[in-house]
């Protein structure tokens, strides 16, 4: 497939900078932190590449539209072999740290062009390589044009779960997930979708969809609602300070993101019964209650994430390559390495050590443990690394503050509870529990 010549504003101009000097390959001494008592946890979800290409040409695709273009230069299908390894580094690191269960996620590209064998030979050599007791719980991330009873049949007969990516209705949908030829994919991905939600329903993990402030949140939640999904996944578009996401100004203008959040949040909160989950407003409300987080884009738990390639190579996290040409990278791959080599990575060390790998303005801001200094990509400025707060900032305080907002209202409603009172129950596991289960009945 041809992809479209990229325009020049869209890769980041960093020509000249010396990597090696910025954080976390500069600055950050892993041998301190393993003295003061410090030590990895463990991968738990592992990212298997399992096609490179894609039958879609989506304008914001941070694989194909980005900094990092080493996707020219792989395999456009996962090789027998690799999987085949893969699935037994994934055995041995669940077997050397006593993993109960392991997430495995198909990936691309687009997963499903890789075909039923390869799809097949996943979900066996990976379910016969993990010790007895450890559970596989496999996934796959579509673009969902490719779903069809055949396909679905064989992801029903191996257990593999299917999350797809949709952007709301048509007009939201289709204005950057399009055909290489221009035409617009929602359709295809609607038909598949009403497949999925019907017969394979037990199938269905839920929905990702890529925020774009020139839809109307309101109408993109409800668009969104139509196959009941059983959870929404809202992810803002990536972007770093040397290429901002479009329409934000991260030097302190308009909170566009976080307006289009806050009105997508109060319908999606106020409405009762609860229509489904939204992945990052119960990330934050879990966050705000005294929770940890569960997701790399909130909070300030590890990352216990690791990407294989199409070649067996290991990356960070793909979304990295929004930040410079070969950020993901490790060095190291399947073939050579354990992945307990990749937890002494750097920058997968970043991702473990929570507020220790927070910039100062980060970790004297108010909502620091909620935010957890954003998603990790979106702090990256050349010269000085990741070593800063994200360019949503701004965004993420306002959207953290009005979900607080109203939570603290609803709670003091609950136990009539006012000021340093209602911080205090807040912090008390027990009353806590108590109020929530006064909300849940």
């Amino acid at each position: 497939m041809t992809r479209r010549p990229r325009s020049p504003t869209s890769i980041t101009g960093c020509e000249g900078v010396n990597r090696a000097t910025e954080w976390p390959d500069s600055g950050l001494d892993i041998s301190a932190l393993h003295a003061r008592g410090w030590r990895p946890e463990p991968f738990r979800e592992f990212i298997l590449k399992v096609h490179g290409r894609c039958n879609l040409a989506c304008d914001y695709c941070y694989v194909y539209e980005s900094a990092d273009q080493s996707w020219r230069s792989r395999p456009r299908a996962v090789g027998d072999a690799v999987v085949r390894r893969a699935a037994d580094r994934i055995a041995e690191h669940a077997a050397r740290h006593g993993l109960g269960a392991v997430e495995v996620v198909l990936h691309g590209g687009e997963p499903l062009l890789a075909g039923a064998a390869t799809i097949e030979l996943v979900a066996t050599a990976v379910r016969a390589a993990v010790p007895a007791g450890c559970r596989v719980d496999l996934s796959l991330q579509t673009n969902g044009v490719l779903l069809d009873e055949p396909t679905l049949d064989l992801l029903d007969a191996h257990g593999v779960g299917v999350a797809v990516s949709l952007d709301g209705d048509a007009t939201a949908h289709d204005r950057h997930r399009r055909f290489p030829n221009g035409k617009g994919s929602h359709p295809a991905v609607t038909k598949g979708l009403e497949l999925l939600a019907g017969r394979y329903r037990h199938l269905y993990r839920g929905l990702l969809c890529a925020v774009d402030t020139a839809n109307d949140p309101v109408a993109t939640y409800e668009a969104l609602l139509a196959t009941s999904p059983p959870q929404i996944d809202f992810l803002l578009p990536h972007g770093t300070w040397d290429a901002p996401p479009p329409g934000l100004r991260p030097d302190g203008g308009p909170t566009r993101y976080a307006e289009w959040m806050i009105a997508a949040f109060d319908r999606w909160y106020g409405a009762d019964p609860q229509e489904t989950g939204v992945r990052l407003f119960e990330e934050i409300l879990n966050l705000t209650l005294g929770g940890a987080s569960a997701t790399e884009n909130i909070g300030l738990s590890p990352v216990v994430m690791l990407v294989v390639e199409t070649d067996g190579t290991l990356q960070q996290v793909d979304t990295l390559k929004t930040s410079y040409p070969g950020a993901p990278e490790t060095g190291l791959t399947v073939f050579a390495n354990s992945f307990d080599e990749a937890l002494a990575h750097p920058g997968v060390v970043a991702r473990q050590i929570g507020l220790a790998a927070l910039c100062g303005e980060c970790r004297d801001c108010p909502v620091r443990d909620v935010c957890g200094g954003g998603a990790y990509a979106h702090r990256y400025r050349a010269g000085s690394g990741y070593l800063n707060r994200s360019v949503y900032c701004a965004d993420l305080r306002a959207l953290i503050g009005h979900i607080g907002g109203r939570v603290r209202a609803d709670l003091a409603g609950l136990t009539g509870s006012q000021g340093d009172g209602l911080d205090q129950a807040l912090k008390e596991p027990v009353v806590l529990g108590r109020i929530l289960g006064d909300v849940d009945g």
